[in-house]
């Protein structure tokens, strides 16, 4: 790699561009920002030192992306149009790239110049909106305006591969895409300019094990910031990100501009009637969240939506750790749920607002509207990386699938994804070692279903019940018929008299069912037979009744039947003999003789244990269904959606 040696212009100290791509660098000795041209070096003024921050990057560190090596070589600091700043990370590849390695809020971009094809127009900066899906730009990969805003070039140090003039400022637009795509258009330039990669990890980029910069103490010294209404001593936990912070002694709202603190206006009391129930300062560390990082709540805030006139209140808290960024908890209704933002493009949105009932999906799952609504700043204690201000608002859409909920935040500027997850109270106690928080009242948005697991289970035991039923229907064996008799019963002397016969011998297996069946041609008449299963050894009975009674007839010109001719009965294993049955009839018709047939069978499947076991077995989920049904309604209840 050829070093171009040279002095300064403004102070003629030693200046050195390492890469042939540079066009300024940024003097170490007087700051000026000195440009390379094609005659000479030109000082195109001084550049601002570098807010230094918790940032594990410093220029000199060496990375690996995409099988190609690379160097940090130049740093540019940027300010956010609404305050706060990101920092790019110029990167100079061994095989003659040029990348920028943004880094904002504890995440990582990985970009590069793309021209745009010839012929393909590029919107307006005025054209395009937050949520607005751009096909045209990137060909095979569509791009969702994620956020718009001016950037302002405050500092830069080392290499810098543009010509950057000091606050200057010009109008960029953030696009997402699947698949962690990421691009920016700069509107700085005519045409502008398009840079296009990924978000990335330090694994990523190969700079997860490097050495963290070793930082002199941050210009936002906690230790040495004090209030300027009251006097009192802040400490910021995250001085190079925070753009307000409250006092927690006068309860002063105040803007952090790099270490000056400004009163902006005096806190009103909260207007919730729920405080917080997590101090600012507290410290958490969930497994499954951050990558099991430990979190400190830094901020706390208390918001509110409106319905009917009614304002419905709940808190969210700024978490916070610089391996991982921001995150939040938020409780409402004494529900709680941890939330981390997604990536706007992995969000499929069909016909969102549209006046039905929409629904969108992520990651496969379909999330149905919960509420549609404008959300408000009420009141707000700690620090943050925006410049909050109570009173701000932003149109609110939630969608639920529980227990995860997918929030929709819309500004004119900006717009933003994020998922939450449902975290029983019990989790929240032991994360931050308490055992006091109130219990919910009611069905939270995304409160799952607490005897989901049940209904599942159990309609699979359900099932594995009835596949086995029917598998062993074929090895119950072959129904047998040892007996199948007619008979004839003479006349009765009278109504109150019977008439008895014996059947002939017949033989029964052991460890089998028996069912005797009665057959009678009877017509809107009965019989009933009594029949003792006589066992010829030792004259064991085993006694059962058989009725059978059958009538029909027309009624109103309808015509109707109850009953039949035959009728059984069953009685359980018996032991392996010969038997005989003894039949005692009576009849309504007794002044007539009475025909019947007897008929017996082993082996019949009749079904009734099966029956009631799966009866038995189904009331459970059923059940919990019913339970699951209500569970659900009053879900809905609370939505402004009704029962979707």
């Amino acid at each position: 790699m050829s070093v171009l040696k040279a002095n300064c212009p403004s102070c003629a100290g030693p200046i050195e561009f390492k890469s042939g791509s540079t066009i300024v660098i940024v003097c170490p000795f007087c700051r000026s920002a000195v440009a390379r041209t094609d005659r000479k070096l030109e000082d195109l003024g001084k550049v601002a030192e570098i807010v230094q921050s918790k940032s594990p990057l410093k220029i000199g560190l060496k990375g690996e992306y995409k099988g190609k090596r690379f160097e940090l070589t130049g740093r540019a600091q940027i300010k956010h149009g609404a305050g706060g700043f990101w920092d790019e990370w110029y990167a100079t590849f061994n095989n003659g790239w040029t990348g920028w390695l943004a880094e904002a809020q504890g995440r990582f971009y990985m970009t590069f110049y793309r021209p745009i094809p010839e012929g393909v127009p590029v919107p307006g900066f005025e054209e395009l909106k937050p949520g607005q899906k751009i096909t045209s730009i990137v060909e095979g990969t569509p791009l969702v305006v994620q956020e718009k805003g001016t950037a302002s070039y405050i500092a830069a140090e080392g290499e810098i591969p543009y010509q950057l003039e000091p606050e200057e400022k010009s109008n960029y637009i953030d696009l997402a895409g699947k698949n962690n795509v990421f691009a920016t258009i700069d509107y700085g330039t005519t045409p502008p300019f398009l840079f296009f990669g990924e978000k990335v990890s330090l694994e990523d980029v190969g700079l997860a094990t490097k050495k963290s910069a070793e930082r002199a103490a941050p210009r936002v010294a906690a230790e040495a910031m004090g209030c300027p209404k009251c006097g009192g001593t802040l400490e910021l936990k995250a001085p190079d990100k925070t753009e307000r912070v409250t006092c927690p002694y006068c309860e002063s709202l105040l803007d952090v501009n790099e270490g000056n603190l400004k009163f902006l206006r005096a806190m009103k009391p909260s207007p919730s009637p729920v405080g917080f129930a997590i101090e600012v300062g507290a410290k958490c560390k969930f497994e499954e969240f951050a990558d099991g990082e430990e979190l400190e709540v830094i901020g706390a805030m208390t918001r509110s939506v409106t319905f009917d006139g009614i304002k419905y209140f709940w808190n969210e808290y700024l978490l916070y750790n610089p391996k991982v960024g921001f995150k939040w908890l938020v409780q409402s209704d004494d529900h709680w749920s941890f939330v981390e933002s997604v990536n706007t493009a992995d969000v499929e949105v069909t016909e969102l607002f549209s006046g039905a009932k929409p629904t969108v999906k992520f990651k496969g799952k379909t999330f149905k509207i919960f509420q549609d609504t404008p959300a408000r700043v009420e009141y707000v204690k700690g620090e943050f990386y925006w410049r909050v201000e109570v009173g701000d608002s932003v149109r609110a859409a939630d969608f639920v699938a529980p227990p995860l909920m997918l929030s929709q935040e819309l500004t004119k500027d900006e717009v933003n994804w994020s998922i939450g997850t449902y975290v029983p109270k019990k989790r929240i106690e032991k994360v931050f070692d308490i055992d006091w928080l109130p219990g919910p009242t009611n069905v939270a948005p995304n409160q799952p279903f607490p005897s989901g697991g049940l209904i599942k289970w159990s309609f699979l035991l359900l099932g594995a019940f009835v596949l086995t039923a029917i598998f062993l229907l074929p090895l119950t064996g072959v129904v047998s018929t040892p007996l199948n008799q007619e008979f004839v019963l003479d006349r009765l002397s009278s109504p109150t008299t019977s008439r008895v016969v014996f059947s002939q011998k017949f033989k029964l297996k052991g460890n089998s069912n028996v069912s005797i069946t009665g057959l009678a041609p009877v017509r809107n008449s009965w019989t009933e037979l009594s029949v003792d299963l006589v066992n010829e050894k030792n004259n064991e009975i085993e006694a059962v009744t058989i009725p059978i009674e059958y009538y029909y007839g027309v009624t109103d010109g309808e015509s109707w039947s109850e009953g039949g001719n035959s009728n059984d009965a069953t009685i359980s294993a018996v032991p392996a003999g010969e038997y005989r049955l003894r039949i005692e009839g009576v009849w309504k018709d007794w002044q007539k003789p009475m025909p019947i047939r007897v008929k017996v069978q082993q082996n019949v499947s009749r079904g009734v244990n099966f029956c009631v076991a799966f009866v038995l077995l189904a009331l459970v989920p059923i059940l919990t269904l019913f339970r699951k049904f209500s569970f659900e309604s009053r879900r809905w209840s609370e939505s402004m959606f009704g029962s979707s």
